[in-house]
């Protein structure tokens, strides 16, 4: 529990909300202090000056301090305040609390809150609270009272914040535990695991990438177990029939004609290359399908698997072309692999496209690449089927006839082979109308 996410979001923001509140509430402390001094100093001059007024006022009537003690007791008792005078020489000749009179004024008292000023003469000096202020109660309980209420208001709020803090890490970290339930059921082999997408935040992109990987986990476990369905299905047709005829042929019922010795191989040949494929697919897509890469006329590729194909299109009655542009630049490729991706997409649009058709190669060159095409008549490539079409053993055909294609694996073998080669490939198709494979290829020395 107190290792858990929730846990440390929780302690973390707590932290942050109580340094927080507390901060506020200490330099809001000391604000409100500091204004209220501020404000009770702004009215101790103002009451100083009235000190000064009255008492400048009496010395302009006596022309002497003589008699000023009722005068300063009586302003004392008003402002609650303990005022002193003292004359031009520093003598005390007022003390509203009567005990300091006839002494001279300490040089440790208080600054000064006045001066009384007769024609430009300075004829005594007025002092609020000399020996230092006693406390004011009212002044305190103020104080006290602002200072409580700043602490109330940070507690509730800090218990506010906490509340509200907990809530939102239960609903922000929900969703974190949802994702982390259905990945520990998806470890143990529960594939259908999704989980809702409720925002469009980190979070809900989040969600999406997981249900996104669960489906491309759940894709490839479909094709794993098609693959292993579909190399047992190509394995076991022609071993069945090598097995036959090696029965008959054992029991004497079909003598060694040439015939059977032809069929024999061929199925042999079958075997052969679906294993070679397999092996060439597995190398392609480890990395370590070594490339004998060379700058070769694009040209020359595309005439000599024209070449390679066009007896077959001949005898399927498929009409074979290529519509090349001059002045293509070389392309920096290993001419065997290449040559095998376009044989294998021209098989395989000779197998769909039907007699009196045509399929034409085009090419042309786009910046740091060079494009081709492969381009049938036939058939077409329905929409559910098009996504899968480089994938592994799949064929639009679910029933494997040998008569709709081979063993499964051209596409996938062209799109490796292309990609060793740093290139793209891609697909585009209309039901009844046909199908058209590009893929590109690097420019010598660019």
């Amino acid at each position: 529990m107190f290792q858990g996410l929730r846990f440390r979001v929780l302690v973390a923001l707590i932290l942050v909300i109580v340094v927080a509140v507390g901060v506020v509430a200490f330099l809001a402390g000391r604000v409100t202090t500091g204004e209220f001094q501020r404000y009770v100093e702004r009215g101790g001059m103002v009451r100083h000056r009235r000190f000064e007024t009255s008492l400048a006022g009496y010395y302009d009537q006596v022309r002497s301090w003589g008699g000023v003690q009722p005068l300063v007791e009586l302003i004392g008792r008003i402002t609650g305040e303990r005022v002193v005078l003292a004359d031009e020489e520093g003598q005390i000749v007022a003390d509203s609390a009567n005990k300091l009179v006839g002494q001279t004024a300490g040089q440790d008292w208080a600054q000064p809150v006045g001066f009384i000023v007769h024609r430009g003469v300075a004829v005594g000096t007025v002092y609020a609270d000399p020996l230092g202020p006693a406390d004011d109660p009212q002044r305190a309980a103020f104080l006290a009272s602002i200072n409580r209420a700043l602490l109330l208001a940070a507690v509730v709020a800090g218990v506010a914040a906490v509340l509200l803090t907990v809530g939102l890490s239960r609903r922000i970290l929900k969703p974190v535990e949802t994702l982390t339930a259905a990945a520990r059921r998806m470890e143990k082999g529960d594939l259908s695991q999704r989980v809702e997408v409720e925002s469009n935040d980190e979070i809900g992109e989040l969600a999406r990438a997981f249900n996104a990987m669960a489906d491309g986990l759940t894709r490839l476990e479909e094709l794993r177990r098609n693959m292993v369905t579909d190399v047992a299905h190509d394995l076991r047709t022609p071993l069945s029939n090598i097995r036959g005829y090696l029965e008959a042929l054992q029991d004497g019922v079909v003598e060694p004609k040439r015939e059977v010795v032809d069929s024999l191989h061929e199925e042999a040949m079958l075997l052969n290359r679906l294993v070679d494929d397999l092996q060439e697919l597995a190398l392609a897509e480890a990395g370590q399908l070594k490339l004998e890469r060379q700058p070769v006329a694009p040209t020359d590729l595309v005439n000599r698997a024209l070449e390679a194909a066009r007896p077959r299109a001949e005898a399927e009655g498929v009409v074979l072309r290529a519509d090349l542009p001059e002045g293509l630049p070389l392309a920096d490729v290993d001419p065997q692999r290449i040559g095998q991706v376009l044989g294998n997409l021209l098989s395989n649009a000779l197998t769909h496209t039907p007699s009196g058709r045509q399929v034409v190669v085009t090419a042309k060159a786009r910046e740091s690449e060079v494009e081709l095409s492969v381009s049938d008549t036939g058939e077409g490539i329905s929409p559910e089927d098009l996504p899968y079409v480089f994938e592994r053993f799949y064929r639009a055909d679910k029933s494997r006839s040998r008569a709709t294609g081979g063993t499964g694996l051209g596409l996938a073998i062209a799109r490796q082979l292309v990609e060793a080669h740093g290139g793209r490939i891609s697909v585009e198709s209309q039901v009844g109308q046909g199908t058209t494979f590009t893929f590109t290829l690097p420019v010598a020395g660019a």
